[in-house]
């Protein structure tokens, strides 16, 4: 089954108001439309040119005796693979270099494909890079334990750190403890839909905050769940004679319409990371498992496809009237879709009047993932003290901005939001139109943040990491493309196989 992204989703995808490229190993088409689209658009001013409680002091150290001192910058284990993003990384390290004349950077650039076996004979051959990224949660969860903890280094350069969620923070502690990276793009999740085929079916939109109730057609007033969803997603599906998906005589054969499109990039993700935090990897870090809601949460989206029907198979997702394989909801067909900000880079193909709305809850509680990115520095790193000099820089520097355009970011710093939005609902095409409608909700894209699945990010670590993966890939596959499957029984075996990988 093919990724949207064609990789984990910690890849990147790019936003339409950047002039860049995808981040990704193969560019969408959708993504280079857009990119094309906002190419007479100036570069988004959102960040400041320096977060003062996070960056270094503005005073250029002098060089060493020796020379200045190396530090390598290792990519590409997330995004960063065009030759657009490569040509910044280059231009920030060299007016880093300018005012950090005691420091030289290294750009060590691995394209995605093999940068993980890359960096696994850097670490074995004990020549590691200093600072790695960008790269998420995933990509870092592939080498628990061959990173460094910042905090020392935090505390002894006094960096304030105020600005940032907590909730961000404490995605990069281990076991609630120490800080192994410091936040940089975030990228929520939210619930993307098309207020159009609402009002043809005489359906109330979904709500636009979190803790809203949903009016039913029959005027009663629900809580907004995945009971919920469903029933609404059914009125939304149609057939090719414009019944909907709870009518006699609705053909499932010949849907034009689907009400709902789960994130698929992964297995964790389709459903389960939405339905409550959990991990596949037991307390004891040894152990296969399958979380009670992720269980649940597999069931729901296996009944959507092959017995309500209101989700589409892999068979149709594949198909070019859904876009291929790639954003199914850019198709203009499908009524909601769950996924993450990232996916705005080429929503302008959806048409021009979509919008966000609140996730929502299973068993009374929202939980919405999170895709985040940042650089980390090697627990083996030669040279820790200039590498989070340089890390700095990055996150919080005068570099941060170039990056986040370059990597389509949402910033993490707090202060930066606000901009970041304001020159969204401001960024036109080359025709001077508006990209997106100018009543998008934007808010409720960051008021998820605090359901963000932190604790127990759904790219979590889990032992033989690569290994684990695949066998997701081939359960991903097997419930999206196999009707008549038992899915407990599924499920038993997946979590066998991945036991032998963890094993292994």
């Amino acid at each position: 089954m093919a990724s949207r992204l064609s990789r984990p989703a910690a890849l990147l995808a790019v936003f339409a108001l950047v002039v860049g490229a995808c981040g990704g190993s193969t560019t969408p088409p959708a993504a280079s439309v857009a990119a094309s689209t906002a190419a007479s658009v100036a570069p988004s001013e959102v960040a400041a040119s320096v977060a003062p409680s996070v960056a270094a002091p503005s005073v250029i150290p002098t060089v060493p005796p020796g020379g200045p001192v190396t530090v390598t910058w290792f990519c590409c284990l997330g995004g960063g693979d065009e030759e657009s993003q490569q040509k910044t990384f280059k231009d920030v390290a060299k007016a880093f270099e300018a005012t950090h004349p005691n420091i030289k950077i290294v750009l060590d650039h691995t394209a995605y494909a093999g940068a993980r076996q890359a960096f696994s004979v850097k670490l074995a051959s004990g020549t590691p890079p200093d600072v790695v990224g960008p790269i998420g949660v995933g990509g870092a969860s592939a080498f628990e334990g061959q990173w460094l903890d910042l905090q020392p280094l935090i505390t002894k350069n006094q960096v304030d750190l105020s600005d940032y969620d907590q909730q961000m923070l404490d995605l990069y502690k281990a076991g609630g403890q120490g800080q192994y990276g410091i936040p940089f793009a975030i990228y929520p999740s939210e619930l993307y839909y098309q207020p159009d085929m609402f009002d043809e079916a005489e359906l109330e939109y979904p709500p636009t905050s979190y803790g809203q109730q949903y009016k039913m057609p029959d005027g009663s007033m629900v809580e907004w769940n995945y009971d919920t969803v469903r029933n609404i997603a059914m009125l939304l599906t149609l057939d090719k004679s414009g019944k909907n998906a709870t009518e006699a005589g609705f053909d499932p054969g010949h849907i034009v319409q689907y009400g709902f499109e789960p994130q698929r990039d992964d297995l964790r993700t389709i459903g389960a990371g939405f339905f409550g935090q959990g991990r596949l990897l037991a307390d004891d870090g040894k152990t296969a498992q399958i979380p009670d809601p992720w269980r649940a949460a597999w069931k729901w989206i296996y009944d959507g496809i092959w017995k309500d029907h209101f989700i589409m198979s892999d068979q149709v997702y594949q198909t070019p009237a859904f876009m291929g394989g790639y954003d199914a909801f850019n198709s203009g067909k499908i009524a909601m879709d769950e996924n993450f900000l990232w996916s705005v880079c080429c929503i302008t193909e959806a048409g021009g009047n979509w919008n966000l709305g609140a996730l929502p809850a299973y068993q009374g509680k929202v939980t919405a993932p999170i895709n985040a990115d940042t650089f980390r520095i090697t627990k083996a790193s030669k040279h820790p003290d200039e590498a989070f000099e340089f890390l700095r820089y990055l996150v919080a520097g005068e570099g941060r901005t170039k990056l986040l355009n370059a990597i389509s970011g949402f910033p993490a710093l707090k202060s930066d939001q606000p901009s970041f939005f304001d020159q969204l609902k401001q960024q036109k095409n080359d025709k001077g139109k508006l990209i997106y409608p100018p009543d998008v909700n934007w808010d409720v894209a960051t008021a998820g943040i605090q359901y963000a699945d932190v604790q127990n990010n759904t790219e979590s670590f889990m032992p033989n990491y690569n290994k684990s993966l695949d066998v997701l890939v081939k359960y991903l596959t097997r419930f999206t493309g196999t009707a008549g499957l038992d899915v407990d029984t599924e499920l038993t075996k997946m979590q066998t196989e991945l036991q032998a990988a963890f094993n292994k």
